[in-house]
């Protein structure tokens, strides 16, 4: 069974542990990476975290969708949405 995933305190503390450094300069330092990969993906490009995988966005065009309560169809507008893609090494770590 799966457990809970990690949370960012959790994920901070490792982080520091990690760094040698105290708490808030992992803070600072995962807040960055974040913020980073957010501009970067808002703006259509893509990020590579090697070893992770690449983060990228994917415009999707403007379609027809059913409402699944009414049956109601209606055209939804053109978006985009995330992407992930996991890389081979992350994949064969998990598997083997």
């Amino acid at each position: 069974m799966a457990t809970k995933p990690m949370t960012k305190t959790q994920l901070v503390a490792a982080l520091a542990e990690k760094m040698d450094a105290d708490k808030k300069t992992a803070t600072t330092a995962l807040d960055a990476i974040t913020d980073l990969i957010t501009q970067e993906v808002a703006a259509g490009g893509a990020v590579t975290l090697p070893g992770v995988g690449k983060i990228y966005c994917r415009e999707r065009p403007e379609r027809m969708v059913r409402n699944p309560a009414t049956g109601e169809q209606f055209k939804k507008e053109a978006d985009k949405q995330v992407k992930m893609t996991i890389a081979k090494a992350l994949k064969d770590s998990v598997n083997g």
